[in-house]
């Protein structure tokens, strides 16, 4: 079961969420970039790291694993970058997960 949101100007406290849930080269490497939104896609842990390679090659966003309390079987990747980005990879991750289903219906 896949689940997608993003979220338009993420506030400081949402963010201070974000940073606890990730390790420390990300939240240096987010210092440094400019973004005003951020693409949320809940999945299998070999969905994350497909799409963390395919966002980071096709848009300009940032991917992230935000590490929750089932990191074995469902993980959420957070991709960083403005808006427009963010959802250029977000309609990618929907339409190939949407596809990927399909093939094996």
């Amino acid at each position: 079961m896949a689940e997608a949101r993003i979220i338009y100007n993420p506030g400081k406290l949402s963010l201070q969420m974000f940073y606890r849930k990730m390790n420390a080269e990300s939240r240096k490497e987010l210092e440094e970039r400019k973004f005003n939104a951020i693409g949320l896609f809940q999945t299998t842990v070999a969905s994350i790291l497909y799409y963390a390679d395919r966002v980071a090659k096709t848009s300009n966003v940032y991917p992230v694993e935000i590490n929750g309390s089932c990191p074995q079987h469902i993980t959420t990747l957070a991709f960083f970058g403005e808006t427009s980005a963010v959802e250029t990879s977000m309609k990618m991750v929907i339409q190939e997960e949407q596809e990927r289903k399909n093939r094996f219906i």
